[in-house]
């Protein structure tokens, strides 16, 4: 399993394959973006837990891809190192007054660097801000954007769960498990970079518990978007013959053999119309509500497709 997913933003290819290699080799898995308009639509793709920012690119310095990561709700709480010659007081003042983590110049130790990377990345999950296998935002970030909710008019929050992913593990085993999960985040990003807005936010609260919040208008499509393209693609996560036929076979409690529908995606979608809410326990209790009448709905008609 990677130990977290680095970008690293650098324009002297000296420099980034020398951290690529390196950092792959300790077993992280590291992309590379020489500008920072690629460094920017990178992480609206597939947000990284960390970032090595140099400040000195050809196109728009780190100090503005900071400003611009900081001010967008899914990447506003990803780690930023900042890389670079300079070592003037006022641009290490500056870097973290635009909310840098850490700040490094160069010629910098790798062995430093390293640790700065992993200190960050362990504060990070320590403190629950994210989730280690998907590298989404969990407990706390979480609940801060519920908090927001309760402020806005216009919103719609959608509570994600996966289906026969308990039986799916008994049979393939939790590595797989996590893929699973890590392939879900990849869909939920994607979805949103299709359908949503820079300001939607996506979260791994944990277990196959998945949240997205967006507009109110946009919630009904984004659901039925992550659904059909879990549908589309969940057959990757099974052998051919499982494939081939729709279902494993798994031992219930009682230790006797069953059929399983392959895996699929159970969404609760609340708005303000389902109000009002008092609180942000409220909206969670009404989403779990609605997510396993979803369930009950999706498992009913993936039953009925079993043969006898």
């Amino acid at each position: 399993m990677s130990k977290g997913h680095i970008l690293i933003v650098e324009d002297d290819f000296d420099i980034s394959n020398m951290l690529r290699i390196y950092f792959q080799s300790q077993e992280y898995e590291v992309e590379v973006a020489p500008r920072g308009g690629e460094a920017l639509e990178r992480c609206r793709q597939q947000p990284p837990e960390v970032i090595v920012l140099d400040i000195n690119l050809p196109d728009i310095d780190g100090f503005e891809v900071c400003r611009r990561l900081r001010s967008t709700l899914r990447t506003s709480h990803i780690p930023i190192i900042f890389l670079t010659q300079r070592d003037e007081r006022s641009d290490k003042i500056q870097g973290l007054e635009l909310g840098a983590d850490d700040y490094i110049t160069k010629p910098f130790d790798i062995e430093e660097l390293r640790l700065r990377v992993q200190r960050a990345l362990e504060w990070y999950r320590r403190e629950g801000l994210t989730e280690p296998n998907t590298g989404l935002p969990s407990g706390k970030l979480i609940e801060e954007q519920l908090r927001e909710l309760m402020r806005r008019d216009d919103w719609s929050f959608l509570f994600i769960g996966i289906n026969y992913k308990e039986q799916f593990d008994n049979v393939y085993g939790f590595i797989a498990g996590n893929q699973v999960l890590r392939s879900l985040a990849h869909i939920l990003n994607q979805t949103l970079n299709e359908l949503g807005t820079p300001d939607d936010f996506v979260g791994h609260r944990g277990g196959d518990d998945f949240v997205v919040i967006t507009t109110t208008e946009r919630g009904p499509a984004i659901r039925d978007r992550i659904v059909a393209r879990f549908s589309q693609e969940v057959g990757t996560h099974y052998n051919f013959m499982d494939r081939e036929r729709g279902y494993i076979v798994a031992k219930d409690e009682r230790g006797q053999e069953q059929k399983v529908p392959l895996m699929s995606l159970a969404v609760g979608i609340v708005t303000p119309d389902d109000g009002p809410f008092s609180d942000i326990r409220e909206i969670t209790e009404v989403a779990a509500e609605k997510r396993r009448i979803a369930a009950r709905q999706m498992q009913a008609q993936s039953q009925s497709r079993l043969p006898a």
